[in-house]
């Protein structure tokens, strides 16, 4: 029995901003024994293959991503027996400077009513000035080729990550993201992980307040950077709300 699932309130931000974000998930002496295999990481695993029969065990990282609470998360998101995609870590050095670098994982991904996660792993404290990742909320509706966003600085809506050691986002992988500069003497690490569903995304998390009034509102919420188009990013919204809560036969 998997514990700790998402609510439906929960279900309903991630549909609504792409992502969700939880902190200090990761206990802080987990997360020492983390970094120092981040900064030895030897390669990926083998692609498409069950997540829980390839992913080390004995390891900080496989303790990680075993915790009851990102267990309950990847259940509620990509259900039982996600397939490993890939993983590695996102190094920014010290001092390093970006330019423009929005740009979206999942360009050629036409799937209907499916979602890959991403999950960023953030080890260290992260402040505003070492560059954490930043994302624009609501874009994974958004399919477009990387070339066409990747000047795009200043958004409406964009987040940046700041955060404390242990911190997990976990995201649609369409969201439109990028790395910040780094302004410090110190390097910044992001371990990524990227898992796909084996099975239709339907009612795999909490569904005892699906009737909460509040989840509308959530649903409808405006990030800034829709204009005009607000009413055809919502119309998304609720196409995939509708799905993953096992609404969509009742409203056919």
């Amino acid at each position: 029995m998997i514990n700790h699932l998402l609510s439906s309130k929960q279900m309903a931000n991630f549909i609504a901003f792409g992502y969700l974000r939880f902190d200090n998930i990761v206990p802080f002496s987990l997360c020492k024994d983390c970094l120092d295999e981040i900064r030895q990481f030897d390669g990926y695993l083998t692609v498409g293959r069950p997540f829980e029969e390839i992913w080390p065990l004995g390891t900080a990282l496989g303790k990680t991503f075993r915790l009851p609470r990102i267990k309950g998360i990847i259940h509620s998101l990509v259900g039982p027996d996600p397939l490993y995609d890939h993983h590695g870590p996102h190094l920014t050095k010290a001092g390093e400077l970006k330019g423009p670098d929005t740009h979206q994982d999942s360009v050629s991904d036409f799937r209907e009513n499916y979602f890959d996660i991403q999950l960023s792993l953030f080890v260290e404290e992260t402040p505003h000035e070492i560059g954490g990742t930043f994302f624009i909320p609501g874009t994974q509706f958004r399919n477009v080729r990387t070339s066409e966003i990747d000047v795009y600085q200043h958004m409406r809506g964009k987040i940046s990550v700041v955060c404390p050691a242990g911190t997990i986002f976990v995201w649609n992988a369409r969201v439109w993201h990028g790395a910040r500069s780094n302004h410090t003497k110190l390097s910044r690490y992001m371990y990524k992980l990227r898992l796909n569903p084996t099975r239709p995304q339907i009612g795999q998390f909490d569904t005892s307040d699906l009737t909460d009034p509040a989840i509308d509102n959530i649903l409808r919420t405006r990030h800034g950077w829709e204009g005009g188009e607000y009413n055809q990013e919502l119309f998304h919204r609720l196409k995939l709300w509708y799905y993953v809560s096992g609404q969509q036969q009742s409203r056919s």
